[in-house]
């Protein structure tokens, strides 16, 4: 404001960008400052394709948070099922029993609006010529439509998605019990030579890993029990101290 054609300011009363300011401030309840440099600010719009590129960024952020979201609570019995969405939907047109993840398909939809005005943006930006920006509107209209968009689609995924998520305990509690991949919590107190012979021979067999490691008697009922603790492989508590081998990985391996 007062750089009039190409910064310099020439026409514009010399009070008048200090009294725009004071009112914008005003209005806007906003520190606003005016650019120290009205030349350059009026020959570049660089300035709004970073900002807009912040809000790319935030949005693929969000996007593949809700690709999480749909992913771990995909089922009812072919997917992960680890956690349940709140229902927001009858149900599956088509299959029934199914309640789509709508709210993360929503959020998904804005995110790829938002990347698609940020292009627009940049284009934007990159079409000026000289002092001469002609595609500001366009650049106002997509930065404004990303920031509203975005705030309505957090919204909405807080209070109807979020807010209610539920994990499924069963499940999660059944495939933690199943997964060979446990034994790598345990490598520290049986050595690495023994835990990958046991994972091989719960593949095999189909067995509890905590059974195997007890039965070959590396580690007793209770160690492992600590050991495999959801807290502790969530890493809510550190790694205990290696307990010692109390029979030698040789004969693990050959059993």
């Amino acid at each position: 404001m007062g750089a009039t054609a190409i910064g310099t300011g020439i026409t514009a009363h010399p009070g008048y960008g200090p009294a725009v300011l004071r009112h914008l401030r005003a209005i806007t309840g906003l520190d606003l400052e005016t650019a120290t440099d009205l030349v350059e600010s009026t020959s570049d719009t660089g300035a709004f394709m970073s900002f807009s590129s912040s809000l790319k960024r935030n949005a693929i952020k969000l996007s593949k948070i809700c690709n999480d979201l749909r992913l771990l609570s995909s089922g009812p019995q072919a997917g992960l099922g680890e956690i349940n969405l709140p229902a927001r939907q009858a149900g599956s047109s088509i299959m029934p029993g199914k309640v789509n993840p709508v709210i993360p398909e929503v959020v998904n939809q804005v995110a790829f609006s938002v990347v698609g005005a940020d292009m627009t943006v940049t284009m934007a930006v990159e079409a000026g010529q000289l002092q001469l920006n002609a595609f500001e509107p366009v650049i106002a209209h997509s930065i404004y439509q990303s920031i509203t968009w975005m705030r309505q689609a957090m919204w909405t995924l807080r209070v109807n998605c979020v807010d209610g998520i539920t994990a499924n305990r069963e499940r999660l509690g059944a495939m933690v019990g199943s997964s060979v991949g446990v034994v790598t919590a345990l490598t520290p107190f049986i050595g690495y030579a023994a835990a990958a012979a046991l994972a091989k021979t719960a593949l095999l067999t189909h067995r509890n890993v905590a059974d195997l490691v007890v039965e070959a008697g590396l580690m007793s009922r209770e160690e492992v029990t600590k050991q495999l603790s959801p807290a502790r492989l969530s890493g809510l508590h550190p790694i205990t101290q290696a307990i010692p081998v109390v029979r030698a990985v040789e004969d693990v391996v050959e059993e």
